[in-house]
């Protein structure tokens, strides 16, 4: 069998036959090399523990072959290879990986794919490799293990179902959050560390030991018993030992031979007695077969071996030695669970097993987890005298070794022995191969103990590192993978948030533009409108053209009813000019409202949601009862000031107040306004300012001469006419004032006749205008009918303008906020994962200054 190569522990031929001074001196600088490394890969896995706590939520990577690899066909053994890397916490996301086991702390344990790499991984039969091949000496102990990328010492393994079941462990850390996986990390991180305070301490004892375990029935009792060549350890065909016995010389008892008891929860001492019970070898038999309970005693014995140090092992002259012969695998699974957790403590494993039955499945399960820590195991296959095919049964044997722990495998002409344990007790008989087994094993003990000794805390160690530059490569492509990510984000947040913040004042300006100017230009197109709708009121003619006309004068016994149609057309012409008003301000508002839409466009970035507001200009000027300006302010001081669609927004227009529609005397004769155009000098219509002797007369005696009793004291004004003309001795006086009675008369008749149908609208007209636009007692000039409408459909529109202002700068301040958050994230997203690729390489160089001191 070709011997392995043991890292960079020597490896020599003739070990057997070397002198005592030269091991030692070898095995002493390979244990203060293999202790340096230790030290630095202790503290670098609690720098890892603490940047997982409070810098960075480590992930756990798994590695999965691709399908390029499952069809590969060569057999090459090969130091790189594409993977597909995905994390524990999100199982659906893959990314192809180039996989190479760290060598002599150089490589890189997890890159991403390159040309150069991908053609490597496919091929390798380039010069290089096929000079690398002849360097390493043909060996291919640095090619990759069966399960590349696999973890065992920080494996997350939750012992809940068969692997491939929904409860397994890899499909249950498949489900859990990141922070939980993270805590799990922490627990194997902490296990990790604690481990390697045993190996240290198991490096620095001088001693060793040596396990001997396998399955019940297997003979372990016996072949312990053909070592030591006396009967000591009690033998029967059903198992007996249920208890850890550990024999040791009986130079270190002083040179007694007696059991030790341990007892339960004491650290046990030689020299002090109340740490044990004594027993004499007569009762080891009834300790260890007799014991029921499910707690399981140590026992140390103490035996004297009478053989010289060349053919003894416990007394072998180099170091103490003790012999442990454990529990058997299969007999429950609690001492099953105590023994896997012994063998930490062991440094040579000595597993015997049947030659009838093999391997089980506890004895594989344990061979896989000692051979991961340990790399090589001694193994015995015992009762082989009674196979008779030996050569198939040493075949299937040898090909489960080789699945089972490769390493022990590459050296199995040392390390696996067929022997009969049984036979070798015989006395004065002679037994080659257990003569050969035992000499194997003392050198394996005490020769190489850089492979017995050593090479478990070294192969940890190897697997530790490996561990953790996969976990330090695959979090390294994370880190850059989130600074990229990082970067993209600032690359498309980041310009557009300084770009908000710069025209932030612009938006604020120019909304307020649109709103003031809105608002103003509905003010005086408002006013512009009713002025001149006053203006033609004023006049006789309806406000608005083309939109009410002036009723038919139905002759003089109809008149009263006349002046009120006219005044009721009058005020619904002013309701219509209102009417148009309202239109055109909605004309205006709703360019407002586009005008800002288009400003929306302008500075809110892509991808915000735009306002899903619609103006309906319908819904102005509509106030339900209840708001302001409706029912509840109808006894307010100004409650009777003439505003846009009636009393304070009721929706009651001019033409349907009844205050408003009352008709009087004075619209039909304003004898107020006559006097004033021709005595006191006031402005009248144009077509009344040249004065004549009909309408002299008519300012007379149209009041004394009105139809009815609607002129009270007429008859007494002309009695006192008559009286007066009496008094007047003037004869010629008396003549004239007959005619000029006549003329009053027929004057004031021609007035009713030919002038009412004209001058009752203008009339009528002109007391409207008065009433509209002087300020009544306790109300501002601002409440008159101009202003009041003017005002109130300016802030009708300046409503509406501000709350689509309001909507746009919310949705511009809480997109500036988000692109804001954005970048913020980012940047520190940037800044931990820059943090984070650093610490990652940093883990990866102290890596390989851990394999160089160790001397990995």
């Amino acid at each position: 069998m070709r011997l392995g190569q043991e890292s960079s522990l020597p490896a020599i031929s003739g070990e057997r036959h070397l002198k005592v001074e030269d091991v030692q001196e070898a095995y002493v600088e390979q244990k203060d090399r293999l202790l340096a490394g230790l030290d630095t890969a202790q503290r670098l896995l609690g720098d890892v523990r603490d940047f997982n706590k409070n810098e960075w939520v480590v992930r756990y990577p798994t590695l999965q072959e691709t399908n390029h690899d499952e069809t590969s066909t060569s057999k090459r053994p090969r130091r790189s290879i594409r993977r597909s890397l995905s994390f524990a916490d999100d199982p659906d996301s893959h990314t192809d990986v180039i996989y190479t086991p760290s060598r002599n702390g150089l490589a890189r344990a997890v890159t991403l794919p390159s040309i150069a790499d991908a053609q490597e991984s496919t091929e390798f039969s380039d010069g290089h490799d096929l000079q690398q091949d002849k360097a390493d000496g043909g060996n291919d102990d640095h090619s990759l293990p069966l399960k590349y990328g696999d973890f065992s010492i920080l494996r997350l393994d939750l012992k809940l179902g068969p692997s491939g079941s929904s409860t397994s462990p890899t499909a249950l850390v498949s489900h859990l959050e990141r922070g939980s996986i993270a805590k799990l990390l922490d627990e194997r991180i902490g296990s990790a560390m604690h481990h390697m305070d045993k190996l240290r301490l198991r490096i620095t004892d001088t001693s060793s030991k040596v396990l001997v375990t396998g399955d019940l029935n297997a003979g372990k009792s016996t072949f312990v018993n053909a070592l030591l060549r006396r009967e000591v350890m009690p033998v029967d065909q059903q198992p007996c030992t249920t208890a850890f016995c550990e024999v040791h010389g009986a130079s270190e008892n002083d040179g007694i031979e007696e059991v030790h008891v341990l007892k339960q929860g004491v650290t046990y001492s030689v020299s002090d007695e109340s740490t044990f019970t004594r027993a004499s070898l007569a009762d080891l038999e009834s300790i260890v077969a007799d014991n029921e309970t499910n707690v399981q005693p140590v026992l140390k014995i103490y035996l004297a071996d009478s053989r010289v140090p060349s053919e003894s092992l416990l007394n072998n002259g180099v170091v103490d030695i003790s012999l442990i012969d454990a529990p058997g695998l299969n007999r429950d699974s609690l001492k099953t669970t105590a023994l896997f957790a012994r063998q930490e403590e062991i440094d040579v494993v000595v597993f015997v097993v049947s030659a009838e039955n093999h391997f089980t499945l506890s004895a594989k399960e344990f061979l896989g987890t000692a051979s991961n820590e340990k790399a090589y195991v001694f193994i015995v296959v015992n009762k082989f005298e009674q196979i008779k095919n030996k050569e198939k049964c040493k075949r299937l044997v040898l090909d489960q070794i080789k699945d089972l722990s490769p390493h022990t495998y590459s050296d199995a002409a040392d390390l696996v022995h067929f022997v009969d344990s049984t036979a070798a007790l015989r006395p004065y008989t002679a037994n080659p191969a257990f003569d050969d087994l035992e000499s194997s094993l003392r050198s394996f003990v005490l020769v190489k103990r850089s492979k017995s000794k050593l090479q478990p805390a070294s192969t940890y160690l190897s697997n530790l590192l490996n561990e953790l530059d996969l976990l330090a490569g695959a979090n390294a492509i994370v880190a850059q993978s989130d600074i990229d990510r990082a970067n993209d984000d600032l690359l498309r947040s980041k310009p557009v948030w300084e770009k908000m913040k710069n025209s932030r004042d612009a938006l604020e300006d120019a909304l307020e533009v649109v709103e003031e100017t809105g608002a103003s230009r509905t003010h005086e197109r408002t006013k512009v409108i009713l002025s001149a709708a006053l203006d033609r009121v004023g006049h006789g003619q309806p406000g608005v053209d083309h939109c009410l006309s002036l009723p038919a004068y139905r002759g003089l016994l109809r008149i009263w009813d006349y002046a009120r149609d006219v005044r009721s057309v009058l005020l619904a012409s002013l309701d219509a000019a209102v009417k148009l008003a309202e239109e055109e301000a909605r004309i205006l508002t709703k360019a407002g409202v586009t005008r800002i839409t288009d400003l929306g466009d302008e500075h809110l970035p892509q991808g915000v949601e735009r306002s899903r507001r619609v103006f309906v200009p319908e819904a102005m000027f509509n106030v339900r009862p209840g708001k302001k300006g409706g029912l509840k302010d109808r006894h307010s001081p100004t409650a009777r000031a003439v505003v846009a669609g009636g009393v304070y927004n009721l929706g009651i227009g001019l033409a349907q107040r009844s205050d408003m529609l009352d008709t009087s005397f004075s619209d039909i004769f304003d004898f107020n306004h006559h006097l004033a155009i021709h005595f006191g000098g006031g402005e009248g219509d144009d077509n009344e300012s040249s004065p004549t002797a009909l309408s002299v007369l008519s300012v007379g005696m149209g009041a004394l001469t009105m139809v009815g009793g609607k002129v009270i004291g007429a008859r007494s004004l002309i009695d006192g006419a008559i009286r007066l003309s009496d008094i007047s001795a003037n004869e010629t006086t008396r003549s004239w004032v007959a005619p000029v009675i006549g003329a009053v008369v027929v004057g004031a008749t021609a007035y009713l006749i030919y002038r009412l149908p004209d001058t009752i609208p203008k009339t009528i007209g002109r007391r409207i205008r008065a009433s509209l636009l002087n300020v009544e007692e306790n109300a501002t000039e601002a409440e008159t009918f101009i202003n009041a409408n003017a005002g109130r459909v300016s802030r009708e529109t300046r409503k509406v303008l501000r709350l689509a202002s309001w909507d746009l700068r919310e949705r511009f301040r809480v997109a500036m906020e988000e692109r804001g958050r954005e970048v913020r994230q980012a940047e520190e997203l940037e800044k931990k994962a820059r943090n984070a690729l650093q610490f990652f390489h940093e883990v990866e160089r102290r890596s390989g200054v851990a394999r160089e001191e160790a001397g990995l």
